[in-house]
């Protein structure tokens, strides 16, 4: 195939799968949602997720978005430096949003900042949005896309603390922004906390943790007896699915950390809301991919 067609079949696929991500939610995601319910006692919280359920079901039954905000699409990179398409890559990602806009269909949620108007194809200045992280010598590319909604993102926060407010500065942090959004953001939620020096790594960090799949832990045994402390924290407000009251608030806690000043706790929140929608594929120097994330996924292009 021609490099013209190479880029058209990626493109194809990714606008594939976006769709796809769109209407049918992570395995991890249904699991979790399906042992919540089941461990769920009242009447009310039992029928909300009952009624998740169906939605999902109705999503892929009629071939349409299982919730009408179909957010803004965001990418994050693993990208090999030899990957054949790494100098395309950026530009067909764009291309296969507006693709996948009107495929699927999704909503138009692309607005120019201060010239407020709508560009009715999903991309604009900066959208999607695109993080990378380049591994030396490989030919392969993971992507993650990532469907960014208005109500999930308004819990997101970032600041700097004070070296004496500690962990526990951490904790008061991630709660208050819990009690005070978190009805907003469609409970459960996936919570992503980013720990570092400055608000911008905090804040990355805190997106990233999103990718992590449901049930993984940190790798540090300290950060990850945190993430079971906090889930518990956030779990004993009782926001309950859609915020209307139950035993449990969250999908689960994923903390992300780098080493740090001194001096300084960059610490960032960012949230998923129940409808999770978040795939990861593997792309490889031949084109051929893998998803690790929907086992309803197979592309036929």
């Amino acid at each position: 195939m021609t490099r013209e067609e190479n880029v058209k079949k990626l493109t194809d696929l990714i606008a594939d799968f976006v769709c796809h991500i769109g209407k049918k939610l992570p395995d991890d995601v249904i699991a979790k949602l399906q042992e919540l319910g089941s461990k769920e006692t009242d009447s009310l919280p039992k029928v909300l997720y009952e009624t998740m359920a169906k939605n999902q079901d109705l999503a892929v039954a009629l071939n349409r978005p299982s919730c009408q905000d179909t957010g803004v699409v965001q990418f994050w990179l693993k990208c090999g430096t030899n990957f054949p398409l790494i100098n395309e890559l950026e530009n067909l990602l764009k291309d296969a949003v507006v693709q996948a806009t009107f495929t699927a269909p999704l909503r138009h949620n692309s607005v120019e900042t201060f010239d407020e108007y709508n560009t009715k194809r999903n991309v604009g200045k900066g959208t999607p949005t695109v993080w990378w992280d380049v591994v030396p010598n490989s030919d392969t590319c993971e992507i993650y896309a990532y469907m960014a909604g208005g109500g999930c993102t308004l819990p997101g926060k970032a600041m700097v603390l004070m070296p004496g407010a500690g962990y526990e500065g951490i904790t008061d942090f991630v709660l208050d922004q819990m009690t005070t959004y978190g009805l907003n953001a469609c409970p459960p939620l996936l919570v992503g906390v980013g720990v570092a020096t400055s608000v911008e790594t905090a804040a990355l960090l805190s997106k990233k943790a999103l990718m992590r799949p449901i049930g993984s832990h940190n790798e540090n045994a300290n950060a990850a007896k945190m993430e079971k402390l906090l889930e518990d924290g956030i779990n004993a407000i009782g926001l309950g699915p859609q915020g209307m009251g139950g035993k449990y608030s969250v999908l689960g806690v994923n903390i992300e950390n780098t080493a740090r000043h001194p001096s300084t706790i960059g610490v960032a929140v960012n949230v998923g809301c129940w409808s999770h929608r978040r795939g990861h594929i593997v792309v490889d120097g031949n084109l051929n991919v893998t998803c690790d994330t929907h086992s309803t996924w197979k592309y036929n292009g």
